[in-house]
């Protein structure tokens, strides 16, 4: 196992609020849980049986949707990462399944990997950036 991976047990230790919060849940209304504040969602839409192996034609289309949203967004080779309330990123996604549908596609594969964090506001950008410092760092 790759030791750099690892990390000190410390920063598992639960916070205070994070135990209040287990312990309420058992008593807690699950309809009145809210949907996280902020959230960022690395997608891949896959058009399935297209008859062709590009995907390119899709991908500006839900690239033209995602600008239009107004949403934080950034394309990379293997999906679109994009940021915002949970509500309108979960709904974004949704359009877009929804535009390429409108294309002609009638099936469609996609994986998501989300994050939020309560803590602190950090953009995918900020993530990034701290990475590159830590590189610069001589």
């Amino acid at each position: 196992m790759n030791r750099l991976l690892l990390r000190p047990s410390s920063l598992f230790r639960p916070t205070p609020r994070a135990i209040s919060s287990h312990r309420a849940i058992g008593r807690m209304d699950y309809s009145s849980i809210a949907t996280p504040e902020r959230c960022y969602v690395d997608f891949c839409l896959v058009p399935v049986g297209t008859g062709t192996l590009s995907v390119a034609k899709e991908v500006a289309e839900v690239q033209k949707l995602l600008k239009a949203s107004g949403l934080t967004y950034t394309m990379h080779s293997a999906g679109t990462t994009v940021e915002g309330s949970w509500d309108q990123v979960m709904k974004v996604v949704g359009q877009a399944h929804q535009a390429v549908h409108e294309m002609g596609v009638v099936r469609i594969q996609s994986s998501m990997r989300v994050g939020t964090r309560t803590d602190k506001k950090q953009t995918a950008a900020d993530k990034v950036k701290r990475v590159e410092d830590i590189l610069a760092e001589k």
